[in-house]
């Protein structure tokens, strides 16, 4: 290969590299622009979104075509974490008004959204897409919000690849320390059935599920404490 030729190869992929980047920069950049004007105190203002949808759409539409390599973690795990809100977001917004997600069949396994160079669904996207390539990452349970009350709040602002970490620290912390996703009474602790539905996923390593919530507890429970699971609420999650 000549010296011209390979500087062209050179150029050719720094460019890609950095169109790329810049689509992702944009994409997370705007992401957090739309949680923030549309998400107050965990709940979500789907009459204003269903009244303005451009800015959802145009999101969703740049997402189409972003294609992140499971490889770059931080940045692969940040963007299907906020493209599986979004993409909640865009299920009850198409539907609305509704008052819960279950009222439209197939709205986690049958709808599908295209996103990251695929047609998929809300399940896939959390089970194959996150669970099954980061198996060891119970924290995304905390993160990713069903449209459901009974799921952990939706933060006001988007996953960010560098803070990423820290941003599934906090918001699993703020779950288990919660008197109502952490039901305590007496000998009895009750948990959200997210516990109990994916329970393979907070038991790795030999622990219990008690064991699981103590590490983000600052008032431990009991190890002896006997484990049941309430109710999920599939109450949608709107602003009022």
């Amino acid at each position: 290969m000549t010296s011209k030729k390979i500087l062209t190869t050179f150029l050719l992929a720094i460019a890609f590299q950095f169109g790329f980047s810049q689509d992702t920069a944009t994409f997370f950049g705007k992401a957090d622009g739309f949680f923030k004007t549309y998400v107050k105190n965990g709940r979500v203002a789907y009459k204003e979104i269903k009244a303005n949808p451009e800015s959802l759409n145009e999101l969703l539409n740049l997402a189409k075509t972003i294609s992140i390599s499971k490889s770059d973690a931080k940045t692969y795990q940040a963007f299907w974490i906020n493209g599986y809100n979004l993409s909640v977001i865009k299920g009850i917004v198409d539907n609305y008004p509704i008052k819960s997600p279950l009222d439209k069949a197939g709205f986690f396994d049958k709808i599908t959204y295209d996103i990251g160079g695929k047609n998929t669904t809300l399940n896939d996207i959390e089970n194959k897409l996150l669970r099954a390539n980061f198996p060891k990452e119970a924290r995304f349970h905390f993160v990713l919000v069903c449209a459901g009350l009974g799921c952990p709040p939706i933060i006001n602002s988007a996953y960010l690849p560098n803070t990423l970490d820290a941003q599934l620290q906090k918001q699993t912390e703020l779950s288990l320390n919660d008197s109502n996703f952490i039901r305590l009474k007496g000998k009895k602790v009750s948990l959200s059935q997210i516990f109990e539905w994916y329970k393979s996923d907070f038991i790795q390593g030999g622990k219990s599920l008690v064991d699981f919530v103590n590490q983000y507890r600052k008032e431990k429970i009991d190890s002896s404490a006997k484990v049941g699971y309430y109710p999920y609420d599939w109450t949608l999650n709107e602003t009022k």
